[in-house]
């Protein structure tokens, strides 16, 4: 399978990275904010959702999510790099900007229109850290960088 190469201009294409960019994960040495180029980017490995669901379509209909990888392949995680022009400031909280090791769970991205075009575009990770970042307007790409490489598992999320 090809990797992904994507684009945001509006909040309903942001909403189609967030869904490609669940549970990717991301060490805080690998994002960063360039203010002079007006640019965020980071690094991350992306779960590959896309083709874990296409196993479990595969899957028996009583199976548990996630059997499908024993007979239609494994799970995946991609290279992958997100990058986010226009962009006016950067802020963090919850995250030790200091620990470049740090490992952080992307749960989703949002945007918030302040002024159209502009607004303000929210990574939300998993133990309450935030990047929220001021844009002129929405202008983000995302692509895959290499070949994947199997998955540990699906990753799950409590339900409380």
């Amino acid at each position: 399978m090809a990797g992904l190469k994507l684009i945001a201009l509006d909040a309903e294409d942001l909403a189609v990275l967030s869904v490609h960019m669940q549970d990717a994960i991301v060490t805080v040495g690998e994002m960063t904010y360039l203010p002079k180029e007006r640019r965020f980017v980071l690094l991350a490995n992306r779960f590959d959702w896309e083709k874990a669901i296409q196993a479990e379509a595969m899957a028996e209909p009583d199976a548990p999510f996630g059997a499908a990888a024993a007979s239609a392949g494994p799970c995946v995680r991609r290279r992958s790099g997100m990058r986010f022009e226009r962009v006016l400031a950067a802020r963090v909280r919850g995250i030790d900007l200091k620990n470049k090791l740090g490992v952080l769970n992307l749960l989703a991205l949002k945007f918030e229109e302040t002024q159209s075009p502009s607004g303000t575009v929210s990574f939300l990770f998993s133990g309450g850290g935030e990047v929220q970042l001021d844009v002129e307007c929405m202008e983000a790409g995302l692509e895959d960088l290499g070949p994947a490489w199997d998955a540990a598992g699906t990753p799950c999320h409590d339900v409380k």
